[in-house]
């Protein structure tokens, strides 16, 4: 379930509007982790996803294209529109560089290898006539916002919407009165709701690949050794983040002036980090929530995205 740490001046924390499937946010996350682990574990959607793919009316896909990984998620939609999650898959990127296309052929290419295993893994197709969305990072330019759309049309779907990645959060997290932070690997996207409506958007750099260079530089390791030991021995790493995590606590207070009083809702993978709630907390002085399996609240809410006829 969602957890909310307090720093010392807390902000109000107000509940989290039901989601669209009729499952809270929390459920549905749940949900997908169970999805993400099957697929893992045995490249077949579980018994529950197997089920709402049997009896979907149709199906949605999205596609999150992140700095560390890309992560392909399938939706069955029911009749009654409850959607389910029945395929979700990832592959290392290094594609991207704080959330923008640097290696088109590469980036293609990964994208292409998770439809294909997906189409495989599912029994059905996932080109024409599937809705599919992707997102970008907010504020980038156009053209840079339209790569995302490009790598995923020559990677074989049809119909790519574009969403950026803040909204694609909030898709899945219903927030009502309250920040939505997007820690990706590249940069932390900041969405300010009230009443349920967008007053405030705008990112900076700085995301779990920042992390890993403090982290890499301070043990003397390669940069591509830092996730997998920060995984390994959080407890060695931890002292080595801090400053990291405080300067990206730093760019959610720079993006949150008149804001203060909204707690932080986290989103994406880069904090998940045990410690991290608190070093937000009590950086900022105010309350931070995070939710189960936030790795995952992104690319759920980029399939979720309405996609144009």
């Amino acid at each position: 379930m969602a957890t909310a740490t307090a720093g010392r001046r807390p902000g109000r924390r107000h509940p989290a509007r039901a989601a669209e499937t009729r499952r809270t946010p929390d459920q549905l996350l749940t949900a997908a982790a169970a999805t993400a682990g099957s697929v893992a574990r045995d490249g077949a959607p579980d018994g529950p996803a197997a089920a709402a793919l049997a009896a979907a009316a149709s199906l949605r896909a999205g596609v999150d294209l992140g700095t560390a990984s890309c992560v392909l998620v399938v939706l069955a939609v029911a009749p009654d529109g409850t959607e389910h999650p029945v395929w979700i898959d990832a592959s290392p990127s290094g594609a991207l560089a704080d959330g923008v296309v640097v290696d088109f052929a590469r980036a293609t290419a990964t994208v292409r290898r998770l439809r294909e295993r997906a189409e495989a893994g599912l029994g059905v197709g996932l080109g024409a006539g599937v809705p599919v969305a992707t997102a970008h990072p907010p504020c980038i330019p156009a053209a840079d916002a339209k790569a995302c759309s490009y790598v995923c049309e020559t990677a074989g779907f049809d119909r790519v919407a574009l969403v950026d990645e803040v909204a694609a959060a909030q898709r899945t997290l219903g927030i009502r009165d309250g920040v939505v932070v997007d820690v990706g690997g590249g940069s932390t996207g900041v969405g300010v709701y009230r009443d349920g409506a967008l007053v405030a958007l705008d990112d900076r750099a700085g995301g779990g690949h920042h992390l890993d260079l403090m982290l890499a530089g301070g043990l003397g390791i390669a940069v591509e050794e830092a996730e997998p030991y920060k995984r390994a021995h959080p407890d060695e790493a931890f002292p080595l983040l801090v400053p990291g995590l405080q300067r990206i606590a730093e760019n959610v207070r720079a993006l949150t002036v008149g804001a203060e009083d909204l707690p932080l809702h986290l989103a994406g993978g880069a904090l998940m980090i045990a410690g991290a709630q608190r070093v937000l907390a009590t950086y900022l002085e105010r309350t931070v929530v995070t939710h189960p399996h936030a790795l995952l609240i992104t690319p759920i809410g980029i399939a979720r995205a309405e996609v144009p006829a």
